[in-house]
């Protein structure tokens, strides 16, 4: 019988926070839970990853409305992982924007990613009955593009591989603010199950080669301000590198997963055991490693069984 995930137990519900990180631009944040975030401009407003279920969306309307009443355009989705993008029906936007390979991996494998975490995030999909299938985007772009919220110019591209392999960022460049999707945490674990190891650290690289003022993360509070920003990016760097180089080494002399299982933890555990769904991405990010390392370079789907071998 497979463990239960950690994240199975954790049913309190999260303090909610919603912070101006550039005008008319916000994160709203719940102590390490998905974050949304927000972007106004002179005649709509973008929305940022559209949350889980539509009454999770309800709460970032909410915060939307308390500073603005102009009408939600758009959704950006920055991957396709269902904790992300399944709540997007709720805003009534026009057009749902997401790069051409993370609209692909929707159809390749967004109902197993629906399946799973709606079992280990049981309190991420309270109203799940409203949600009303997939999210697919009205709109795809292969490399990059702009979005004009009246004068407001917000460019949306591909960095590289990190956490998927069609993650997107979205820069607003009157503010010099970025929303990083789950490419950069800030006191939360990584994801890494359908990560790209080798690939994140150079990505990372090019999000700080904009020399963003502020970043809204995927998980963890909004970063205000370069020494925020350039810690929390070397802080995700620091994550990828403890759990992928002890699992490399492992993989280089025939061990099992096993033992990169028994490795990671002890990398890793001093370093980051208090952040936020760590117990949770461990088992994700051991497997996605060390298949990784032994060059297998499309992450598979996730099954419970693979779970077991690292018991």
């Amino acid at each position: 019988m497979a463990k239960a995930f950690a994240s199975q137990g954790d049913l309190s519900e999260k303090k909610i926070s919603f912070t101006e990180i550039g005008e008319g631009l916000y994160a709203f944040t719940a102590e390490g839970d998905p974050n949304t975030g927000v972007i106004i401009g002179d005649e709509s407003v973008m929305i940022v990853e559209a949350q889980a279920t539509p009454r999770l969306a309800r709460k970032v309307i909410d915060c939307v409305r308390s500073v603005t009443d102009k009408p939600i355009s758009h959704v950006v989705l920055t991957h396709y992982h269902a904790v992300r993008v399944l709540g997007a029906s709720a805003y009534g936007a026009r057009e749902i924007i997401m790069s051409d390979v993370a609209a692909a991996m929707v159809e390749e494998r967004g109902q197993e990613d629906w399946d799973s975490e709606f079992g280990r995030f049981p309190r991420l999909f309270q109203g799940h009955e409203e949600i009303p299938g997939l999210t697919r985007p009205t709109t795809t772009f292969s490399d990059s593009m702009t979005v004009w919220l009246g004068r407001r110019r917000v460019d949306i591209m591909k960095l590289g591989r990190a956490h998927t392999a069609g993650d997107a960022v979205i820069w607003v460049p009157d503010q010099e603010v970025m929303f990083t999707g789950d490419i950069v945490e800030y006191h939360s674990a990584c994801y890494c199950g359908d990560g790209h190891f080798t690939d994140w650290p150079e990505t990372l690289a090019n999000i700080a080669a904009f020399e963003p003022r502020a970043i809204a993360p995927g998980r963890g509070d909004a970063l205000v301000g370069e020494e925020m920003v350039a810690k929390a990016i070397a802080n995700t760097a620091d994550f990828i590198r403890s759990t992928y180089k002890p699992v490399e080494r492992v993989v280089a002399r025939g061990g099992s997963l096993k033992e990169a299982w028994d490795a990671v933890r002890a990398a890793c555990d001093p370093k980051f055991a208090n952040y936020a769904i760590y117990e949770h991405c461990l088992p994700f990010n051991v497997a996605r490693a060390y298949d990784e390392a032994k060059g297998i370079d499309t992450p598979k789907i996730w099954t419970a069984q693979r779970d077991q071998q690292m018991w």
